[in-house]
Protein backbone atom coordinates (compact mmCIF):
# COMPACT_ATOMS: atom_id res chain seq x y z
CA UNK A 1 0.00 0.00 0.00
CA UNK A 2 1.51 3.47 -1.37
CA UNK A 3 0.72 6.52 1.82
CA UNK A 4 0.30 10.00 1.00
CA UNK A 5 2.90 12.36 1.71
CA UNK A 6 1.37 13.77 4.59
CA UNK A 7 0.68 9.88 5.91
CA UNK A 8 4.49 9.31 5.18
CA UNK A 9 5.60 12.59 7.45
CA UNK A 10 3.27 11.52 9.97
CA UNK A 11 4.66 8.20 10.05
CA UNK A 12 8.37 9.61 10.10
CA UNK A 13 7.17 12.08 13.23
CA UNK A 14 5.94 9.32 15.15
CA UNK A 15 8.68 6.92 14.00
CA UNK A 16 11.03 10.04 15.74
CA UNK A 17 9.01 10.42 18.72
CA UNK A 18 8.98 6.79 19.63
CA UNK A 19 13.42 6.87 18.98
CA UNK A 20 13.22 10.26 21.36
CA UNK A 21 11.49 8.24 23.89
CA UNK A 22 13.66 5.01 23.71
CA UNK A 23 16.93 7.32 23.37
CA UNK A 24 15.62 8.99 26.89
CA UNK A 25 15.00 5.89 28.51
CA UNK A 26 18.40 4.33 27.69
CA UNK A 27 20.50 7.51 28.70
CA UNK A 28 23.62 6.46 30.50
CA UNK A 29 22.59 7.15 34.23
CA UNK A 30 24.61 6.65 37.55
CA UNK A 31 24.49 3.08 39.24
CA UNK A 32 22.81 3.42 42.93
CA UNK A 33 25.41 2.93 45.54
CA UNK A 34 23.98 0.20 46.98
CA UNK A 35 21.85 -2.85 46.61
CA UNK A 36 19.63 -1.63 49.84
CA UNK A 37 19.42 -4.54 51.98
CA UNK A 38 17.89 -3.01 55.13
CA UNK A 39 20.63 -4.50 57.46
CA UNK A 40 23.32 -2.54 55.20
CA UNK A 41 21.50 -0.06 52.58
CA UNK A 42 24.84 0.87 51.14
CA UNK A 43 27.24 -2.72 50.87
CA UNK A 44 26.76 -3.56 47.15
CA UNK A 45 26.50 -1.52 43.93
CA UNK A 46 23.94 -1.03 41.24
CA UNK A 47 24.05 -0.88 37.87
CA UNK A 48 26.51 -3.97 37.33
CA UNK A 49 27.17 -7.52 37.99
CA UNK A 50 30.54 -8.35 39.03
CA UNK A 51 31.70 -11.28 37.30
CA UNK A 52 35.63 -11.93 38.24
CA UNK A 53 37.80 -10.27 41.20
CA UNK A 54 41.68 -9.94 40.24
CA UNK A 55 43.53 -9.45 43.28
CA UNK A 56 47.06 -8.53 44.06
CA UNK A 57 48.08 -7.62 47.38
CA UNK A 58 51.27 -6.95 48.91
CA UNK A 59 51.69 -7.14 52.71
CA UNK A 60 54.24 -6.23 55.09
CA UNK A 61 54.49 -7.25 58.93
CA UNK A 62 56.53 -4.79 59.83
CA UNK A 63 54.69 -1.89 58.91
CA UNK A 64 51.43 -3.35 58.41
CA UNK A 65 50.90 -1.60 54.94
CA UNK A 66 48.80 -3.06 52.59
CA UNK A 67 49.46 -1.85 48.79
CA UNK A 68 46.86 -3.79 46.74
CA UNK A 69 45.58 -3.37 42.81
CA UNK A 70 42.36 -4.95 41.94
CA UNK A 71 40.74 -5.71 38.46
CA UNK A 72 37.20 -5.87 38.39
CA UNK A 73 35.18 -7.29 35.55
CA UNK A 74 31.62 -6.96 35.38
CA UNK A 75 29.03 -6.80 33.53
CA UNK A 76 26.69 -3.45 33.19
CA UNK A 77 23.25 -3.98 33.68
CA UNK A 78 22.07 -0.01 32.64
CA UNK A 79 23.43 2.05 30.42
CA UNK A 80 26.23 3.18 33.48
CA UNK A 81 27.86 6.78 33.33
CA UNK A 82 29.22 6.27 36.97
CA UNK A 83 29.40 3.68 39.38
CA UNK A 84 30.25 2.83 42.81
CA UNK A 85 32.68 0.37 44.41
CA UNK A 86 32.62 -0.46 48.36
CA UNK A 87 36.11 0.70 49.76
CA UNK A 88 37.39 1.67 53.56
CA UNK A 89 39.82 3.26 54.69
CA UNK A 90 42.45 2.66 52.67
CA UNK A 91 43.41 5.97 50.31
CA UNK A 92 43.15 5.13 45.82
CA UNK A 93 45.70 6.55 43.95
CA UNK A 94 44.46 5.68 40.69
CA UNK A 95 41.16 4.30 38.80
CA UNK A 96 41.29 2.60 35.07
CA UNK A 97 37.98 1.47 33.34
CA UNK A 98 38.86 -0.59 30.29
CA UNK A 99 42.72 0.88 30.12
CA UNK A 100 41.65 4.49 30.09
CA UNK A 101 42.21 7.04 33.40
CA UNK A 102 38.78 7.36 35.08
CA UNK A 103 38.37 9.98 37.36
CA UNK A 104 36.82 9.28 41.01
CA UNK A 105 35.65 10.44 44.27
CA UNK A 106 34.98 9.50 47.91
CA UNK A 107 31.88 9.69 49.67
CA UNK A 108 32.59 7.62 52.60
CA UNK A 109 33.01 3.87 52.16
CA UNK A 110 31.81 4.36 48.53
CA UNK A 111 34.22 4.98 45.98
CA UNK A 112 32.74 6.71 42.96
CA UNK A 113 33.86 6.10 39.37
CA UNK A 114 33.19 8.17 36.50
CA UNK A 115 34.73 6.65 33.37
CA UNK A 116 35.32 8.84 30.74
CA UNK A 117 32.59 7.24 28.15
CA UNK A 118 29.55 5.42 29.33
CA UNK A 119 29.42 1.82 29.40
CA UNK A 120 26.62 0.23 27.80
CA UNK A 121 24.26 -2.33 29.36
CA UNK A 122 24.77 -5.84 28.59
CA UNK A 123 28.68 -4.98 27.94
CA UNK A 124 31.71 -6.20 30.27
CA UNK A 125 33.79 -3.70 31.23
CA UNK A 126 37.23 -3.72 33.74
CA UNK A 127 37.77 -1.51 36.52
CA UNK A 128 41.56 -1.25 37.77
CA UNK A 129 42.11 0.07 41.34
CA UNK A 130 45.33 0.79 42.67
CA UNK A 131 45.42 1.44 46.59
CA UNK A 132 46.83 1.29 50.09
CA UNK A 133 47.24 1.74 53.69
CA UNK A 134 47.04 0.28 56.65
CA UNK A 135 43.40 -1.47 57.08
CA UNK A 136 41.82 -1.46 60.18
CA UNK A 137 39.43 -4.42 61.96
CA UNK A 138 35.98 -3.17 62.13
CA UNK A 139 34.66 -4.11 65.33
CA UNK A 140 31.09 -3.04 67.30
CA UNK A 141 28.38 -6.03 67.92
CA UNK A 142 27.90 -7.67 65.25
CA UNK A 143 30.13 -10.42 65.51
CA UNK A 144 29.92 -11.14 69.09
CA UNK A 145 31.42 -8.13 69.91
CA UNK A 146 34.78 -8.89 68.32
CA UNK A 147 36.78 -7.66 66.01
CA UNK A 148 36.49 -8.87 62.55
CA UNK A 149 38.01 -8.29 59.13
CA UNK A 150 41.32 -7.66 58.67
CA UNK A 151 43.58 -8.13 61.91
CA UNK A 152 46.80 -8.73 62.77
CA UNK A 153 48.72 -11.66 64.19
CA UNK A 154 52.12 -11.75 65.80
CA UNK A 155 53.68 -13.07 62.34
CA UNK A 156 50.90 -11.86 59.99
CA UNK A 157 47.71 -11.33 59.56
CA UNK A 158 44.19 -13.08 60.11
CA UNK A 159 41.45 -12.22 57.55
CA UNK A 160 38.00 -13.32 58.16
CA UNK A 161 35.31 -10.47 56.74
CA UNK A 162 31.40 -11.53 57.53
CA UNK A 163 29.35 -9.69 57.19
CA UNK A 164 30.67 -6.33 56.09
CA UNK A 165 34.57 -6.26 56.09
CA UNK A 166 35.79 -7.24 52.87
CA UNK A 167 35.84 -4.08 51.42
CA UNK A 168 38.30 -2.90 54.21
CA UNK A 169 41.05 -4.64 51.85
CA UNK A 170 39.59 -4.70 48.40
CA UNK A 171 37.33 -2.21 46.36
CA UNK A 172 34.47 -4.16 45.26
CA UNK A 173 30.73 -4.85 45.50
CA UNK A 174 30.55 -5.94 49.02
CA UNK A 175 27.57 -7.95 49.23
CA UNK A 176 26.80 -11.95 49.35
CA UNK A 177 24.04 -10.91 46.25
CA UNK A 178 26.64 -10.30 44.12
CA UNK A 179 29.09 -13.21 43.64
CA UNK A 180 32.22 -13.18 40.86
CA UNK A 181 34.95 -15.91 40.76
CA UNK A 182 38.23 -14.64 41.86
CA UNK A 183 42.05 -14.53 41.14
CA UNK A 184 44.06 -13.85 44.11
CA UNK A 185 48.04 -13.23 44.31
CA UNK A 186 49.47 -12.81 47.89
CA UNK A 187 53.22 -11.08 48.20
CA UNK A 188 54.70 -11.75 51.74
CA UNK A 189 57.91 -11.40 53.26
CA UNK A 190 59.68 -14.82 52.74
CA UNK A 191 59.26 -17.32 55.10
CA UNK A 192 55.49 -16.73 55.54
CA UNK A 193 52.85 -18.10 53.43
CA UNK A 194 49.58 -16.45 52.43
CA UNK A 195 46.67 -18.83 51.87
CA UNK A 196 43.89 -18.38 49.98
CA UNK A 197 40.31 -19.50 48.71
CA UNK A 198 40.20 -21.93 45.73
CA UNK A 199 43.25 -23.79 44.22
CA UNK A 200 47.43 -23.01 44.97
CA UNK A 201 47.95 -22.17 41.15
CA UNK A 202 51.37 -21.77 41.49
CA UNK A 203 53.77 -20.01 44.57
CA UNK A 204 58.01 -19.11 44.59
CA UNK A 205 60.34 -16.73 45.91
CA UNK A 206 61.75 -13.78 44.42
CA UNK A 207 64.27 -11.60 46.63
CA UNK A 208 62.89 -11.45 49.93
CA UNK A 209 59.30 -12.21 49.14
CA UNK A 210 57.15 -15.17 48.32
CA UNK A 211 54.88 -14.80 46.21
CA UNK A 212 51.24 -16.69 45.68
CA UNK A 213 48.67 -17.52 43.70
CA UNK A 214 44.93 -18.76 44.27
CA UNK A 215 42.28 -19.09 42.03
CA UNK A 216 38.36 -19.73 42.81
CA UNK A 217 36.90 -20.86 39.82
CA UNK A 218 33.36 -21.38 41.63
CA UNK A 219 31.21 -18.07 42.00
CA UNK A 220 31.80 -16.45 45.44
CA UNK A 221 30.74 -13.96 48.15
CA UNK A 222 33.14 -11.11 48.60
CA UNK A 223 32.87 -11.49 52.41
CA UNK A 224 34.48 -15.30 52.04
CA UNK A 225 37.35 -14.14 50.14
CA UNK A 226 40.68 -14.03 52.57
CA UNK A 227 44.41 -13.56 52.09
CA UNK A 228 45.24 -14.91 55.43
CA UNK A 229 49.22 -14.54 55.93
CA UNK A 230 51.68 -16.24 58.48
CA UNK A 231 53.81 -19.49 59.64
CA UNK A 232 51.91 -22.33 58.81
CA UNK A 233 52.71 -26.31 58.92
CA UNK A 234 50.62 -27.33 55.48
CA UNK A 235 49.22 -30.65 54.88
CA UNK A 236 47.90 -31.69 51.46
CA UNK A 237 46.17 -34.72 49.92
CA UNK A 238 43.09 -35.81 49.29
CA UNK A 239 39.92 -37.09 50.83
CA UNK A 240 38.70 -40.79 51.29
CA UNK A 241 35.84 -39.53 48.87
CA UNK A 242 38.70 -38.01 46.17
CA UNK A 243 38.39 -33.90 47.27
CA UNK A 244 42.02 -32.18 47.01
CA UNK A 245 42.52 -31.03 50.77
CA UNK A 246 44.39 -28.30 51.75
CA UNK A 247 44.97 -27.62 55.64
CA UNK A 248 47.53 -24.78 57.20
CA UNK A 249 48.50 -24.28 60.87
CA UNK A 250 50.10 -22.30 63.00
CA UNK A 251 52.94 -24.02 64.40
CA UNK A 252 52.51 -22.37 67.30
CA UNK A 253 49.28 -24.38 68.16
CA UNK A 254 50.48 -27.50 66.72
CA UNK A 255 51.72 -29.31 70.16
CA UNK A 256 48.47 -27.89 71.22
CA UNK A 257 46.31 -30.05 68.77
CA UNK A 258 43.43 -31.68 70.66
CA UNK A 259 41.79 -32.61 67.51
CA UNK A 260 43.52 -33.63 64.10
CA UNK A 261 42.02 -30.82 61.97
CA UNK A 262 42.98 -32.31 58.66
CA UNK A 263 41.09 -35.94 59.57
CA UNK A 264 38.14 -34.45 61.05
CA UNK A 265 38.13 -32.61 58.12
CA UNK A 266 38.51 -34.59 55.18
CA UNK A 267 35.66 -37.18 56.86
CA UNK A 268 32.96 -34.29 57.24
CA UNK A 269 33.35 -33.56 53.92
CA UNK A 270 32.62 -36.62 53.00
CA UNK A 271 29.78 -37.43 54.91
CA UNK A 272 28.46 -33.79 54.13
CA UNK A 273 28.76 -34.88 50.44
CA UNK A 274 26.35 -38.16 51.05
CA UNK A 275 23.96 -35.77 53.04
CA UNK A 276 23.99 -32.34 51.29
CA UNK A 277 25.05 -33.53 47.63
CA UNK A 278 28.34 -33.49 46.02
CA UNK A 279 30.77 -31.12 47.62
CA UNK A 280 30.33 -27.48 45.29
CA UNK A 281 34.52 -26.59 45.44
CA UNK A 282 37.94 -27.89 44.08
CA UNK A 283 38.72 -27.88 47.51
CA UNK A 284 38.36 -28.05 51.24
CA UNK A 285 40.66 -27.48 53.95
CA UNK A 286 41.30 -25.13 57.02
CA UNK A 287 43.49 -22.31 57.92
CA UNK A 288 43.97 -22.20 61.06
CA UNK A 289 46.02 -19.09 62.82
CA UNK A 290 47.12 -18.21 66.10
CA UNK A 291 44.34 -15.45 66.87
CA UNK A 292 43.01 -15.85 69.62
CA UNK A 293 41.96 -12.10 70.06
CA UNK A 294 39.37 -12.70 67.18
CA UNK A 295 37.20 -15.49 68.93
CA UNK A 296 35.55 -17.12 66.07
CA UNK A 297 35.96 -19.05 62.85
CA UNK A 298 34.42 -18.26 59.47
CA UNK A 299 33.22 -20.36 56.60
CA UNK A 300 35.72 -18.75 54.14
CA UNK A 301 35.13 -20.99 50.77
CA UNK A 302 36.83 -24.04 50.33
CA UNK A 303 38.96 -23.81 53.50
CA UNK A 304 37.05 -22.40 56.69
CA UNK A 305 39.31 -20.37 58.84
CA UNK A 306 39.91 -21.06 62.60
CA UNK A 307 41.40 -18.64 65.26
CA UNK A 308 42.49 -21.17 67.01
CA UNK A 309 42.61 -24.93 67.51
CA UNK A 310 38.65 -25.53 67.48
CA UNK A 311 37.03 -28.33 68.29
CA UNK A 312 35.54 -31.10 66.04
CA UNK A 313 31.63 -29.80 66.21
CA UNK A 314 33.11 -26.27 65.19
CA UNK A 315 34.83 -27.85 62.39
CA UNK A 316 31.74 -29.66 61.12
CA UNK A 317 30.10 -26.88 61.64
CA UNK A 318 32.46 -24.80 59.16
CA UNK A 319 32.13 -27.10 56.51
CA UNK A 320 28.54 -27.47 56.25
CA UNK A 321 28.75 -23.66 55.40
CA UNK A 322 29.90 -24.53 52.52
CA UNK A 323 26.91 -25.85 50.73
CA UNK A 324 24.48 -23.66 53.38
CA UNK A 325 26.25 -20.33 52.67
CA UNK A 326 29.06 -20.31 50.66
CA UNK A 327 27.70 -22.39 47.31
CA UNK A 328 24.00 -21.27 48.08
CA UNK A 329 23.99 -17.58 49.74
CA UNK A 330 21.21 -15.63 51.26
CA UNK A 331 20.05 -12.55 48.79
CA UNK A 332 19.39 -10.28 51.72
CA UNK A 333 21.36 -11.06 55.49
CA UNK A 334 17.96 -11.20 56.86
CA UNK A 335 17.61 -14.34 56.11
CA UNK A 336 20.98 -15.24 57.54
CA UNK A 337 19.59 -18.23 59.49
CA UNK A 338 19.80 -20.34 56.27
CA UNK A 339 23.83 -20.31 56.63
CA UNK A 340 23.37 -20.56 60.37
CA UNK A 341 20.57 -22.57 61.06
CA UNK A 342 21.47 -25.06 58.52
CA UNK A 343 25.51 -25.51 59.73
CA UNK A 344 24.01 -25.93 63.17
CA UNK A 345 21.59 -28.90 62.67
CA UNK A 346 24.70 -29.90 60.80
CA UNK A 347 26.46 -30.49 64.22
CA UNK A 348 23.12 -32.19 65.80
CA UNK A 349 23.32 -34.46 62.63
CA UNK A 350 27.01 -34.97 62.87
CA UNK A 351 26.34 -36.31 66.79
CA UNK A 352 23.49 -38.54 65.25
CA UNK A 353 25.63 -40.02 62.90
CA UNK A 354 28.65 -40.34 65.79
CA UNK A 355 25.93 -42.30 67.44
CA UNK A 356 26.23 -40.08 70.41
CA UNK A 357 22.91 -38.15 70.34
CA UNK A 358 20.15 -37.54 68.20
CA UNK A 359 19.02 -34.53 66.62
CA UNK A 360 15.94 -34.88 68.29
CA UNK A 361 17.46 -34.86 71.35
CA UNK A 362 19.90 -32.18 70.66
CA UNK A 363 16.56 -30.43 69.97
CA UNK A 364 15.06 -30.73 73.42
CA UNK A 365 18.16 -30.56 75.05
CA UNK A 366 18.18 -26.66 73.69
CA UNK A 367 14.89 -26.06 74.35
CA UNK A 368 14.62 -27.16 77.74
CA UNK A 369 17.37 -25.49 78.67
CA UNK A 370 16.15 -21.78 77.88
CA UNK A 371 12.63 -20.53 80.43
CA UNK A 372 10.26 -18.99 78.30
CA UNK A 373 10.93 -15.88 79.81
CA UNK A 374 14.60 -16.00 78.19
CA UNK A 375 16.09 -13.53 76.06
CA UNK A 376 16.41 -15.86 73.50
CA UNK A 377 12.76 -16.05 72.64
CA UNK A 378 12.56 -12.61 71.64
CA UNK A 379 14.83 -12.87 68.65
CA UNK A 380 12.80 -13.16 65.54
CA UNK A 381 14.93 -15.53 63.50
CA UNK A 382 13.35 -14.67 60.16
CA UNK A 383 14.58 -11.29 60.51
CA UNK A 384 16.80 -10.96 63.62
CA UNK A 385 17.92 -6.86 62.53
CA UNK A 386 21.63 -5.89 61.84
CA UNK A 387 22.83 -6.12 65.58
CA UNK A 388 21.79 -9.30 66.53
CA UNK A 389 21.68 -11.03 63.25
CA UNK A 390 24.46 -13.66 65.15
CA UNK A 391 22.58 -14.23 68.14
CA UNK A 392 22.07 -17.44 69.71
CA UNK A 393 18.69 -17.62 68.31
CA UNK A 394 19.21 -17.54 64.87
CA UNK A 395 21.48 -20.61 65.11
CA UNK A 396 19.90 -22.30 67.89
CA UNK A 397 16.49 -21.68 66.97
CA UNK A 398 17.03 -21.82 63.59
CA UNK A 399 18.43 -25.60 63.97
CA UNK A 400 15.02 -26.12 66.28
CA UNK A 401 12.98 -24.93 62.90
CA UNK A 402 14.71 -27.51 60.35
CA UNK A 403 14.16 -30.59 63.57
CA UNK A 404 10.25 -29.56 63.46
CA UNK A 405 10.38 -29.26 60.08
CA UNK A 406 12.26 -32.62 60.04
CA UNK A 407 9.59 -34.75 62.35
CA UNK A 408 6.76 -33.11 60.72
CA UNK A 409 7.55 -34.32 56.99
CA UNK A 410 9.44 -37.49 57.76
CA UNK A 411 12.96 -38.66 57.29
CA UNK A 412 12.69 -39.28 53.36
CA UNK A 413 10.97 -36.29 52.78
CA UNK A 414 13.46 -34.21 54.96
CA UNK A 415 16.43 -35.77 53.46
CA UNK A 416 15.32 -35.20 50.16
CA UNK A 417 14.99 -31.47 50.61
CA UNK A 418 18.60 -30.73 51.67
CA UNK A 419 20.26 -31.83 48.49
CA UNK A 420 17.46 -30.75 46.48
CA UNK A 421 17.88 -27.24 47.99
CA UNK A 422 21.92 -27.23 47.36
CA UNK A 423 21.01 -28.10 43.87
CA UNK A 424 18.62 -25.94 42.70
CA UNK A 425 20.76 -22.76 44.06
CA UNK A 426 23.90 -24.62 43.69
CA UNK A 427 26.53 -21.26 43.37
CA UNK A 428 23.80 -18.70 43.76
CA UNK A 429 21.18 -16.91 46.17
CA UNK A 430 18.09 -17.69 47.62
CA UNK A 431 15.69 -16.65 50.39
CA UNK A 432 13.70 -18.02 53.14
CA UNK A 433 10.73 -17.77 51.01
CA UNK A 434 12.59 -19.73 48.34
CA UNK A 435 12.85 -22.71 51.04
CA UNK A 436 9.62 -22.85 52.48
CA UNK A 437 7.99 -23.37 48.54
CA UNK A 438 10.55 -26.23 48.13
CA UNK A 439 9.81 -27.77 51.18
CA UNK A 440 5.97 -27.54 50.62
CA UNK A 441 6.81 -29.06 47.06
CA UNK A 442 8.77 -31.76 48.34
CA UNK A 443 6.74 -33.05 51.43
CA UNK A 444 3.36 -32.43 49.69
CA UNK A 445 2.12 -30.26 52.39
CA UNK A 446 1.00 -26.52 53.78
CA UNK A 447 3.64 -25.67 55.87
CA UNK A 448 3.40 -21.62 57.02
CA UNK A 449 2.00 -22.18 60.13
CA UNK A 450 5.56 -24.35 61.02
CA UNK A 451 7.78 -20.89 60.01
CA UNK A 452 5.55 -18.91 61.07
CA UNK A 453 5.77 -20.01 64.43
CA UNK A 454 9.48 -21.00 64.57
CA UNK A 455 10.91 -18.02 62.44
CA UNK A 456 8.65 -15.34 62.65
CA UNK A 457 6.75 -15.16 65.78
CA UNK A 458 8.62 -14.23 69.08
CA UNK A 459 7.86 -16.05 72.07
CA UNK A 460 8.67 -19.86 73.53
CA UNK A 461 7.08 -22.34 70.71
CA UNK A 462 4.60 -25.12 72.71
CA UNK A 463 6.45 -28.51 71.17
CA UNK A 464 4.95 -30.49 68.30
CA UNK A 465 2.28 -32.94 69.54
CA UNK A 466 3.69 -36.30 69.77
Amino acid sequence: MRLSRSARLGAVATAAASFMVIAASSAPTPGGAGLGDPYFPLLGNGGFDARHYDLDVAYNPDTDRLDGRTTLTARATQNLSAFDLDLQQLEVTGVEVNGRRAQFTRDGDELRITPRGALPKGRDFTVRVTYGGVPEPLGGPIVFGSNYGWMKTADGVFVACEPNAASTWFPSSDHPADKATYDIRIKAPKGLTGVSNGRLVSTYDKGGSTYTHWRETKPMATYLATATIGKFDVRTGTTPGGTPIYVAIDPVLANGNNVDVYAVTAAATDYWSEVFGPYPFEETGAIVDDMPEAGFSLEVQSKPVYSAVRNETTIVHELAHQWFGDSVSVERWKDIWLNEGFATYAQWLWAEHQGTRSAHDSFLAGYNARPADAPFWQITVGDPQRDTMFASAVYQRGAMTLQVLRERIGDAAFFKLLPAWTKIHRYGNANTADFVRLAEKISGQQLDDLFQTWLFTTGKPALPAG
